[in-house]
């Protein structure tokens, strides 16, 4: 996590040299600098430089992994990755029904505002439920 921890304190040093030329520069074009960009820059730099030090803490307590040696072999980063789901229908039945249901509230009809909830009830059902049966149940 060491070069984790290096690539977002790059971040943070990039936004803590970016802040203040962006504070002179719209100072110097509107007159009065804009202060909104310049505190959005400044917490993304907070944010960045929080995420560094977490990372930075941690990677001393852990032991290193293999993309952290310089003398590791690539398959020793080898093994499982991860449950990959496999294609699904409900997620194009669930993005229906909210699309029904924003269509609904801009129109002001509100009864497919209801019918596209009930429906969305049904899809958000399968879409949580769909690993407890069928082909891929658990």
């Amino acid at each position: 996590m060491k070069i984790e921890a290096w690539i977002f304190g790059a971040t943070a040093l990039f936004f803590l040299i970016v802040t203040p030329a962006y504070w002179f520069a719209t100072k110097a074009n509107l007159g009065d600098p804009d202060w909104t960009g310049t505190v959005a820059l400044a917490m993304t730099m907070l944010l960045a430089l929080m995420v560094t030090l977490y990372l930075g803490f941690h990677a001393k307590k852990m032991d290193a992994r293999p993309e952290d040696r310089s003398d590791a072999e690539i398959a020793e980063g080898a093994g499982e990755l991860g449950f990959f789901p496999p294609y699904s229908w409900w997620p194009l039945w669930c993005a229906l029904c909210l699309a029904t249901m924003v269509y609904g509230v801009a129109m002001g009809a509100w009864w497919l505002v209801i019918i596209g909830a009930g429906l969305g009830a049904v899809a958000l059902c399968g879409f949580v439920f769909e690993y407890y049966r069928g082909e891929y149940s658990h």
